[in-house]
Formats: C-alpha cells, structure tokens, sequence
C-alpha cells in the first residue's frame, strides 16, 4: 500500500490502524509516554530501544523498557544487538511478552551503540545484519521489521533493505541520513525512493516530520507507505494521531489548555505510579519541560522558558499540578484560547537534542 491519504498500513499479518508511527526514542517512548499516545489515538508507538543481551540478563532498567501494559494497540518492541544467538533470545523473550511486531535496530548512530557493532554499524556488516535478520524472523512467529539509516558513509540502505527482505523481514524504516550525517542538515526523503523501488516490502520514511506537511511530503518524495515521527512527538503525544487525521483529510487542532492539563496530569500520575516517586517525578521532568516550551502560550518563548525552569525543580506532583495550572490559566493562555487554532500543518517550532536511541 502507498499513497497519500489516510488509511492502514499491513505489516505480515498485523494490520496498524494507521500511516503515522512513532518511533523507539530512548528515554522517551517509555510505557506511561506509550500509553499517552495511545489514549490520544496513536495507532503504533514502539518501546525504547532494548539492548538484546541485557534484556536476556533480566536487567531491571531494560526490562522496564520492554514493559508491556494495558491500553496499547500494539505492543511493538525495538531490540538492539550484534549477535544473532543473542538477538534471536531477546526476540523469543520478547514474543513471550506480549510483542505483536518485533524491530530490529540498524540506525542508531550514537558512539556507545555503533562502538559495541550494534546499530547503524551494521550497515557496514551487511551479512552479519542479514544472519541476524534471519535468526530473529526463525526465532518468533511475530512480525520483524528493520529500521536503518541511508548508510553508513554513503548510500547503501538498497543493498541491506534486500539482504532484510531476503531474510524474512516484513517491512523496513528508513531514516533520510547517513550514520555520519548523525542528525545534522535535512533528511533526504527522496533518497528512501530507491528503497521503496527495490524491495516488495511496506517502507516507513523517517527524520524531520514533524506536522502534516511533512508527512505529506516526505510521503510524496519517498513513495513510502507510511511516516514515522520522533522528536515531533516530544510534548506532544497527541501529534501521530493527529497528523494521522490531517493526512486523511478530517479537521484537527492541537488541545487547549484544558485538555492539554489533563494530558499532562494523567502522564505524569502513571509515570508515578510506573516508577514510583521520587524517581518518577524526576524521570517525567524531561516531559514536562517539553509540554511547557512547545504550549503556544504563554505567548512569549521566555516566559515559557522560565516556567519550565521553576517547574522541572519542584519537588511533588502537587506542587507540579499548581503551578501548571496557574502557568495556563493565566490571563494570557485565556486570551490565546480564544484565539484561531493552531492546525498541526503548521506545528510549533523548535530545535531539540535526539535520545541516543531516538530518531528524528
């Protein structure tokens, strides 16, 4: 399937009730984060990457991030490795589990990922990528998919997207950079075309889509089937379902303040209770500062950027719930709600850094 409008995306024999994904983000797409999007509409939203020898260790900290809950969609889950033993144990652990899809990373570009053979280094190992590919479609009866980068230097996702097909993958994430590129200038959409020609497989494009036109156009110039968004989702889980609707055609514009305090507050009291306080409360503030930077009022960037400093240091929930409540009831966020929506075509703008295991 391929197109512009709205519609469902098949992957082996798991229908994804939508064209706009978002992506495994270390740090980010935790199961609170997973369950936000997902009571908003997001149709698939992947765990943090999950380290596939860790994960067989039982380390806490890992398992925590392959964490399957209640209110999701789909349970889909990203592991790392550079063995396929061991890559093919974390897929059965992850089977056991719960998992619908099962992707494998072959993009991330970070130094301690690509340091251990992992990641995007194995695009400079494509027979090693291909035998883990191979390992991981024997080792479950889910679907697999890759995500991987243009290459490692220069252009050669065409050669691994193939060597993945061949071995039984069921669809393939293109991000529009080489590993070298890390996540400077702009991703090439027009270079995953050569992708999409070569192989039978659904083809997801991804980097820089962060409203409906993007996703409009990284979808044109790709010919891919679907979009997946990453750093266009930081406070804003409610962005993969909407731009979900832009690209079918139906109105939709980001919440009010109203609604958007009771997004925040539900986030953060199941990121509390996921992972108690006080460690919740400070593993949310990365949340919280982006769904205060990224509000459209209060109207002036500084006022916002000064609230978001005062709130990431309070030191309780309650405390937290006040004074967001304060910061948006004020008599500027009133004025501004009265105000023209603001469409997700034309999202609000912003530069920020990408998690280790995150893609753009």
């Amino acid at each position: 399937m391929s197109g512009l409008g709205g519609g469902r995306l098949r992957i082996g024999d798991v229908t994804v009730g939508g064209r706009v994904l978002t992506a495994p983000m270390t740090g980010v797409t935790d199961l609170p984060f997973r369950r936000a999007a997902s009571r908003l509409g997001a149709a698939y939203v992947s765990t943090e990457m999950v380290a596939c020898a860790d994960f067989a260790c039982g380390r806490p900290d890992v398992v925590r991030r392959a964490a399957v809950g209640d209110g999701l969609p789909l349970m889909v889950v990203q592991l790392l490795g550079a063995d396929p033993a061991t890559v093919a144990q974390g897929v059965r652990l992850a089977t056991t589990a719960g998992a619908d899809l099962i992707d494998l990373n072959m993009g991330c570009p970070s130094k301690e990922v690509v340091g251990a053979a992992c990641g995007a280094a194995l695009m400079r190992t494509p027979e090693l990528a291909e035998r883990i590919v191979a390992a991981a479609v024997e080792a479950t009866d889910r679907p697999v998919t890759v995500k991987m980068r243009l290459g490692w230097d220069t252009h050669t996702a065409c050669d691994l997207a193939l060597r993945a097909e061949r071995a039984g993958a069921a669809a393939l994430t293109v991000h529009g950079r080489t590993r070298n590129q890390f996540y400077t200038g702009r991703a090439d959409w027009s270079a995953v075309a050569a992708v999409k020609a070569a192989v039978r497989l659904p083809v997801i494009v991804n980097g820089d889509i962060l409203d409906a036109a993007d996703a409009t156009e990284a979808l044109r110039l790709s010919g891919a089937d679907a979009v997946m968004l990453g750093r266009g989702v930081y406070g804003r889980p409610w962005a993969a379902a909407g731009i979900d609707a832009a690209l079918a055609g139906a109105p939709w514009a980001e919440p009010d303040a109203e609604p958007r305090l009771g997004i925040v507050l539900d986030h953060m009291a199941d990121a509390l209770a996921f992972y108690a306080e006080p460690h919740g409360l400070r593993l949310f503030r990365k949340h919280l500062g982006w769904y205060v930077e990224r509000a459209p009022w209060p109207a002036a960037a500084e006022v916002r950027r000064t609230a978001k400093a005062r709130l990431c240091r309070l030191d309780s929930a309650s405390e937290v719930e006040r004074a967001l409540v304060a910061l948006w009831a004020s008599e500027a966020v009133t004025e501004a709600a009265k105000g023209p929506a603001l469409a997700l075509g034309s999202a609000p703008s912003y530069n920020a850094p990408v998690s280790a295991g995150g893609a753009a």
